[in-house]
């Protein structure tokens, strides 16, 4: 008998199944600028002008996408994809244009596909961005049964003369914090490796640890928080002040994050009384006997976004966002960690 590529494990069906249970969605994402439909071998995007300097990001979400499978949170990590890849093109100054997808797994599941992109498309929806277009790819022998894998790419714009980064920071400038809705989508592999050890010394599972309840929802809730989008406080505070640079902490916390907006000679000084901690990394960092420096190295500790304005406009821009925290200050810097609490 020949062998077929369905026979091999990859059904060209499943994807028509998938994407057409999906399409109308995306469709709801088109933008002005979008030229040609969905299914072409590429997407078109008329050019944002000569003076526009485009801004690209890519990203995933990582171990999270264990934890929605396990909890049947699929639409969570969709949402979270696009947000990120949003904030990282906003922290350069950029307004987002359009978005494209990889969704990859071993046996497509129409159902969990259209969970997970079909979020991925009403997240665009709402932020105005294109979702332009997608990959998805079914490889039997590369994924374990039921799981998938998710990366997201973003293009986004802004004007030369308005591109935020280090260049534009000065000592004595304030630093402006947005709080996080929990740990985004990064430090799961440690938070993981901290609940199943746990529920080993407890002889539990980790659904029983999931389950738990911590403050006003679960722990497992805590940790599926969709990722906070920041373009709507972005805006406010462009409005308001003059924006100087942004720091998105995501993988590798505050050390890891903060100083890629900061020029050389310059560092952070932080008032760690300025915010309060949220439960879940109190929760994790104790159960897992987590210093307090890995601590702040691995996750966001409750803070998402740090905005460097000018002092003068430092009352300007906590008035124009609700929630907006007065971290500190830029500071020389010589040697050491860059960035500093007190």
């Amino acid at each position: 008998m020949s062998l077929t590529y369905k026979a091999a494990g990859v059904d060209i069906g499943r994807a028509d199944d998938a994407l057409a249970r999906i399409r109308e969605r995306v469709r709801k994402t088109r933008r002005a600028e979008v030229i040609g439909e969905i299914g072409q071998f590429g997407g078109l995007f008329a050019s944002p002008g000569a003076d526009a300097v485009l801004v690209a990001t890519t990203d995933g979400v990582g171990t999270k996408l264990e934890l929605a499978r396990l909890l049947d949170r699929h639409e969570v990590v969709g949402t979270d994809l696009v947000h990120h890849c949003v904030n990282d093109a906003m922290a350069m100054g950029a307004e987002p244009l359009f978005f494209l997808d990889y969704f990859a797994t071993s046996r497509l599941e129409p159902t969990v596909f259209a969970r997970v992109v079909g979020a991925m498309a009403d997240a665009c929806a709402r932020l105005g961005v294109a979702l332009l277009g997608g990959e998805t790819a079914e490889m039997p022998g590369m994924y374990a049964p039921g799981t998938y894998d998710l990366a997201g790419f973003l293009v986004g714009a802004v004007s030369r003369d308005r591109l935020l980064g280090p260049d534009r920071v000065r000592e004595g400038d304030a630093l402006i914090g947005l709080p996080s809705t929990g740990l985004h989508t990064n430090g799961y592999s440690l938070a993981r490796e901290i609940l199943s050890r746990a529920a080993e010394r407890q002889n539990a599972t980790l659904r029983d640890l999931l389950a738990a309840p911590l403050e006003r929802m679960t722990v497992g809730e805590a940790l599926l928080s969709v990722h906070r989008c920041y373009l709507p406080e972005f805006r406010a505070l462009r409005d308001a002040a003059e924006l100087r640079a942004i720091a998105h902490l995501t993988g590798g916390g505050w050390e890891g994050n903060l100083p890629r907006a900061l020029p050389a000679g310059l560092g952070a000084e932080i008032r760690r009384d300025s915010w309060q901690v949220p439960a879940i990394f109190t929760l994790l960092g104790d159960l897992g006997e987590v210093t307090e420096e890995e601590r702040f190295d691995t996750w966001n500790m409750g803070i998402g976004l740090v905005v460097v304005v000018s002092a003068s406009d430092r009352d300007k821009a906590l008035a124009s966002v609700e929630d907006a925290v007065d971290l500190g200050r830029v500071v020389p810097y010589t040697f050491g960690r860059r960035v500093r609490f007190v």
